[in-house]
């Protein structure tokens, strides 16, 4: 056999890999990851298989190569799905009617403030909520969802809210031990006229909701926290340096755990979402890609902010960036978005997630 034809059949061979995980990570936004936990993979590093499929095809065109067609075929796709991640400049830049009232909202995980440190390694909390509070005020939020949000104990909590937020409505439900307590908040500026909370079997993780009203118009708030992979990436690549036994059985654990847990507890929202007869908005760390079950269950019936009105990269997640997205504020779809945003600050692991909407189309 040639070595031309070994070249050929090795070159096919690779583009037709790179192809089928592509579409595979497609497929992934249909399959739930409790029933088949894999499917999960394809999805999660759909924006390396694209970018990997768009230079498999420019380096085929380069060779003339007919094989081309092969990463062209599966790249056609992504055209449908290239905009949850990353959006052109100069759309989603319309200003807000100035007829029209506007709600500016923020959504954080602002990971129990334990982003900062002393010199000395050791957590600067007050420091950094000190830091949150300030970007915080500096929105002009009307309202701000915050997920593990941490306290000493629930009388600082109140104090901590109270002094941080005059003038806001506030509703919380947090989980207490003997080192503080930690959970969601939702602050408003409109009245709150009822609240509550969706808890998730086997988990710290939960969805706190309020009735707001806004400029006459009244609406139900979710801020979600769903189960997260409980890994690290870099705790992972060091375990696999030092060669440390059973790293990457005990992350595949992990994560099968987290995957059966996540499919119930959207199920358990977008339940609570069918019975509460108003038009619901959706926010929070959902901990998963715009190419998973979870975003295809929630997107339904509501409007990505960030695919409405958001421009360069949407990512959320500080480590991989721009790679992971996995914040996000859903709207009704008669509300329309007219600014999102995602400052990269570093007081936590994740970015807010920033958006100003009109009540009405």
């Amino acid at each position: 056999m040639s070595r031309s034809l070994i070249g050929g059949i090795t070159n096919r061979v690779l583009l037709l890999a790179a192809a089928a995980l592509l579409v595979l990570s497609y497929a992934s936004a249909f399959v739930n990851p409790a029933k088949a936990w894999y499917m999960m993979l394809p999805g999660l590093f759909f924006f390396p298989l694209a970018l990997l499929n768009l230079f498999l095809l420019v380096w085929a065109l380069f060779r003339k190569s007919r094989a081309a067609v092969i990463p062209l075929l599966a790249l056609l796709p992504t055209l449908l799905f290239v905009g949850r991640y990353v959006r052109p400049a100069g759309q989603g830049e319309d200003l807000p009617d100035e007829d029209r009232k506007t709600v500016k909202m923020v959504s954080y995980n602002v990971g129990r403030f334990a982003n900062m440190k002393d010199g000395k390694g050791n957590i600067m909390r007050d420091a950094c909520e000190d830091s949150v509070c300030a970007f915080l005020k500096s929105t002009g939020a009307d309202i701000i969802c915050l997920q593990e949000y941490y306290a000493r104990d629930t009388d600082d909590l109140h104090s901590g809210l109270e002094s941080a937020f005059e003038g806001y409505d506030y509703d919380y439900y947090v989980f207490t031990g003997k080192h503080g307590c930690f959970g969601n908040v939702i602050l408003s500026r409109f009245p709150i006229l009822g609240q509550g909370v969706v808890k998730f079997a086997q988990s710290t993780n939960l969805a706190v909701y309020t009735d707001i009203e806004a400029y006459g118009k009244r609406f139900r708030l979710y801020n979600c926290h769903f189960e997260s992979y409980n890994i690290s990436f870099p705790g992972i690549v060091k375990g696999i340096m030092d060669r440390k036994d059973g790293i990457l059985k005990e992350t595949e654990r992990k994560m099968r755990h987290s995957l059966s847990l996540r499919p119930e507890q959207v199920d358990r929202v977008l339940g609570h979402i069918a019975s509460c007869g108003s038009e619901t908005v959706l926010c929070g760390d959902f901990n998963d890609n715009p190419m998973s079950y979870t975003y295809q269950r929630l997107i339904s019936g509501h409007r990505d902010t960030f695919c409405e009105a958001g421009t360069g990269f949407g990512a959320t997640y500080r480590v991989l960036w721009p790679a992971l997205r996995i914040d996000y504020i859903f709207l009704p779809e008669i509300f329309k978005a007219v600014v999102h945003d995602s400052p990269r600050i570093r007081f936590s692991d994740h970015y807010p997630v920033c958006s100003e909407f009109e009540l009405e189309q």
